[in-house]
């Protein structure tokens, strides 16, 4: 099927570039956020990018990713997943992100940022250390949520966030968002997915309020439009916000599960607020509210929530979920259920898996740096 669509077009749609309003990035192969948890924990360098993330970060773009999102980012101390999560809350954090920028720019990749709070997942340790809770004493914190109900038996009760609270967290995007734009980054993505603050208030599962930011759809949405309002007004006309959701926390779904979440029906809806808000693409994923949520996982198993969006909303969508080999990749552009993918753990293992696609797919090869070039 691959090889007939490719017949007919006399283009790997794989590398076709795409625009979105002002920004042309050069192919569809992009870099999914993925949290290192390597900055330091405390004192002037807490949340600074550093060597580790520049070299993880650097080896994606010599391979050829045509834009890269770099991990969850806080936009706050208290919205860390753990204290060694990055941040961009002050000076030299976004200095230090100039230096990334920089080199992802220098070598044709598009440096995009993906701005979080985790809320009630917050204050947790490294997940190859357990991922256990960290208690105020040894160095956590309390986390914050809609509402005080934790992510887990073993985790703390968050504390419910008052409305002033709430009005600080979306100036918190948007004073992040400012600062992502002077570091040089030119997407900016609102994480609203995989059980973080924006997702625990859009789930009926996490979210018990009864004010105006709980209880009716239109209410559990109030959050995530507030904060892409901030961002979008501070963020460059000429550049996109892009906004990930999880498609479904596998609650309602889940014959084994009675409790009542958030599904494909209202990410559909949320998509259609989200794009008339000014966000340009939905990063669609899926899972992360609540723990032991059924997720039946297997070769692009989230790639129907994107097409399901893309066709009831004509939103551009970014495709993920156990994408890994070429061909399956090309078709999940060339069958219109994607205008993007986003790789995660295949590009860890292979940093130059954009190389490999353009060579099995017979597209011209990609340009190496002139280091590899001249070898090659």
């Amino acid at each position: 099927m691959v090889a007939v669509l490719r017949a007919e077009r006399e283009v790997i749609m794989l590398f076709d570039p795409i625009t979105l309003r002002s920004l042309t990035v050069p192919n569809r192969v992009w870099m999914s956020p993925m949290c290192q948890y390597s900055a330091a924990t405390d004192g002037p360098e807490a949340g600074v990018p550093h060597d580790w993330h520049l070299s993880h970060l650097a080896a994606r773009a010599a391979g050829g990713t045509g834009l890269i999102l770099t991990e969850a980012t806080s936009v706050s101390p208290e919205g860390r997943i753990t204290p060694m999560d990055l941040g961009l809350w002050n000076e030299r954090q976004e200095q230090a992100f100039t230096r990334i920028t920089r080199f992802l720019s220098r070598h044709g990749t598009v440096p995009g940022i993906q701005l979080a709070h985790a809320g009630r997942k917050a204050s947790t340790d490294q997940p190859w250390r357990g991922g256990r809770p960290i208690v105020v004493a040894d160095g956590g914190w309390q986390p914050v949520a809609p509402s005080p109900i934790p992510f887990a038996k073993n985790h703390p009760v968050p504390r419910e966030l008052t409305v002033e609270e709430i009005q600080r967290v979306v100036d918190d995007f948007a004073r992040a968002a400012q600062r992502a734009l002077r570091a040089g980054f030119q997407v900016v993505e609102v994480h609203g997915a995989h059980g973080y603050l924006i997702g625990e208030f859009l789930s009926p599962h996490s979210n018990h309020r009864t004010d105006a930011y709980g209880g009716s759809f239109e209410n559990r949405i109030r959050l995530a439009l507030e904060i892409v309002d901030a961002v979008r007004a501070v963020w460059p006309e000429e550049l996109p916000v892009f906004f990930r959701v999880s498609a479904t926390d596998w609650l309602t779904e889940n014959p084994e599960d009675e409790r009542q979440g958030w599904t494909v029906d209202d990410t559909v809806r949320l998509a259609k607020e989200l794009f008339s808000h000014g966000v340009d693409l939905l990063d669609t994923s899926s899972g992360g509210n609540a723990p032991g949520a059924k997720i039946l996982a297997g070769p692009g198993y989230q790639v129907p929530f994107a097409a399901r969006v893309r066709a009831e909303t004509g939103m551009p969508v970014a495709a993920v979920g156990q994408i890994t080999e070429p061909h399956q990749a090309e078709e999940i552009l060339t069958s219109g259920r994607a205008d993007a993918v986003l790789l995660g753990r295949e590009l860890l293992r292979d940093p130059h898996w954009p190389h490999r696609a353009a060579h099995e797919l017979g597209h011209a090869p990609l340009p190496w740096p002139d280091q590899y070039d001249y070898a090659l």
